[in-house]
């Protein structure tokens, strides 16, 4: 469920007209509910209680810092792949004891700015991080809190490029060795072990991959435990799928994903961590464009919109699927047409949907991007020179710019030309 609604012939963001945003700020722009937003993080609250748990929200998913703020004052945790994304949680107002760190590839100046800063954990993936974050902490006088991420072989039967569990991906280390590396966690000097972690993709559409994962983080934790390691949390990682496309099945539901995770895991006594990010930025956002011209060619119509490629990356990146519908309300019985939908980016990767039925439409003609929240405007780019599209926060009948629209004096103010030129 959102709250982008037809109201009275014309859709709405909440009570907020999308015509209304357009006019003030100009398209395309992104869009998000706050009401949304909170009611899809208060159903992972909900489906994990009464368990001990914390949700911390993926920041990689939408990471503007109103959105962050919004969810922080919540009781949101926030998770973190780099010190850009610590740093906007921070802004945010999200303490340090709420904040985990995760990612293949920390730095030693990230460690200690996290460490400065304040954390909850730091997710380890490897041996070589083992080591360089307990030399960081040793020499601030710290222990570092962390858990290790096992990768537990699981295929999440998700897209390739967001699958995170199998042995062939580059994330945590074998579950088979789990052991030995717990073993040299506990013997270097600037570390805490306070629990494990595991996260094997995004976009899951059944619970069967989790569980296979889980039941196995389940007697690893026994294993350990019974060699004397404080295991005091599991970090279950996200991965929740979204219906991208309204006439497919449903993915599971928060609820039934919480009621698994207490029948495998809650035996155990941990405090849970999950780091959702699509199912709760996902849908609690769109992206709205105009259609520029209505171009036919030799096979085929084409729908030229002023978004593009670089505002909205994931059709071309991957293959995605985006409902595509007008901002004007059509009659019943409007006439539809079959369109390429595409952007104005000198590629043909430019494409947002192929032979797509459509309600007829022309030049200044609104349309909005279903389910365009999460990995939306955080894959942006100004590719082709194009100003980043403006972020929109709504809450009832509010709306208020959360990210403007740079000016192309802007753009070009941040390239130096050399003297010597």
């Amino acid at each position: 469920m959102d709250h982008f609604l037809y109201r009275n012939g014309a859709l709405h963001a909440e009570d907020v007209p999308l015509s209304d945003i357009a006019v003030a700020v100009g398209t395309p722009f992104y869009v998000y509910s706050a009401a949304t937003l909170t009611r899809h993080y208060s159903l992972f609250t909900e489906a994990l209680s009464p368990l001990p748990h914390l949700v911390c929200f993926a920041i990689k998913s939408l990471s503007n810092i109103a959105v962050l703020k919004l969810l922080g004052d919540l009781g949101a945790g926030m998770d973190v792949v780099s010190q850009g994304e610590y740093l906007r949680a921070k802004a945010a107002g999200v303490p340090g004891e709420r904040i985990v760190f995760s990612g293949v590839g920390k730095t030693a100046a990230e460690m200690r700015l996290a460490l400065e800063g304040g954390i909850r954990q730091f997710n380890v993936e490897s041996e070589p991080e083992l080591e360089a974050l307990s030399a960081v902490a040793t020499s601030m006088g710290l222990q570092a809190p962390i858990t290790i991420r096992v990768n537990p072989d699981v295929d999440a039967k998700t897209h390739e490029k967001i699958a995170t569990g199998k042995k062939e991906n580059k994330f945590g280390i074998p579950i088979s060795r789990a052991a030995e590396v717990y073993a040299l966690a506990a013997r270097l000097p600037g570390l805490r072990v306070v629990g494990i972690d595991v996260h094997i993709g995004s976009q899951l559409t059944e619970l069967a991959p989790f569980e296979e994962a889980y039941t196995k983080v389940a007697a690893l934790t026994e294993t350990l435990r019974a060699a004397g390691h404080s295991i005091e949390r599991l970090d279950l990682g996200g991965g929740l799928g979204i219906p991208y496309e309204r006439s497919n099945t449903a993915p599971p539901l928060p609820i039934e994903y919480g009621a698994m995770i207490k029948r495998v895991l809650g035996p155990l006594g941990c405090e849970i961590e999950i780091e959702p990010g699509r199912l709760i930025s996902g849908n609690s956002g769109l992206l709205v464009t105009k259609v520029i011209y209505n171009k036919a060619g030799e096979d085929r119509d084409f729908l030229i919109v002023d978004a593009a490629m670089n505002d909205l990356l994931r059709p071309s990146m991957y293959g995605a699927h985006h409902d595509i519908v007008p901002v004007i309300e059509p009659a019943p019985a409007s006439p539809r047409q079959v369109y390429d939908v595409v952007g104005p980016v000198c590629e043909t990767g430019d494409t947002f949907a192929k032979a797509r039925a459509l309600t007829e439409l022309g030049a200044d003609d609104l349309i909005a991007f279903r389910s365009a929240g999460a990995y939306g405007a955080v894959m942006a780019s100004e590719y082709n020179t194009r100003p980043l599209v403006p972020e929109v926060l709504v809450k009832g009948d509010q709306f208020a710019v959360i990210r403007h629209r740079p000016t192309y004096e802007e753009i070009l103010a941040r390239d130096r030309i050399p003297e010597w030129l």
